[in-house]
């Protein structure tokens, strides 16, 4: 008999609310591929940052900022999760940040993000 795990949505909105770079990792699987479009990386060219160490790279960036976050919106499925990210520097900056994931035994297998910031 095979189990699967299902996804915890609630552990990953406290790990991005509090900037939890560890804790945001766990929700990964060890080859989960996260590709980004935004102002710097349009649809023909995105980012694209794979493996545990480069998302740690990424996700130490990103909770080092100073700034706070909010997710809205989260949708959970067996196999896919979506959610909204609202962020904001502590000069007034707004940014917005969608998300879709792929779930496998409970964990982000490959994640597609869509950026966009206050001018």
């Amino acid at each position: 008999m095979t189990t699967t795990a299902t996804f915890d949505a609630a552990a990953l909105t406290t790990a991005l609310e509090t900037r939890d770079a560890e804790a945001q990792l766990a929700v990964y699987t060890s080859d989960a591929e996260l590709t980004i479009v935004d102002r710097d990386n349009p649809p023909s060219r995105p980012r694209s940052i794979k493996g545990t160490d480069a998302l740690r790279d990424y996700i130490l960036d990103f909770t080092s900022r100073e700034m706070t976050h909010k997710v809205r919106a989260t949708v959970v499925s067996a196999d896919r999760i979506a959610f909204e990210l609202a962020c904001q520097y502590p000069d007034g900056t707004r940014v917005l940040c969608m998300c879709i994931a792929g779930v496998v035994d409970g964990r982000i297998a490959w994640q597609h993000q869509v950026q966009a910031w206050d001018a």
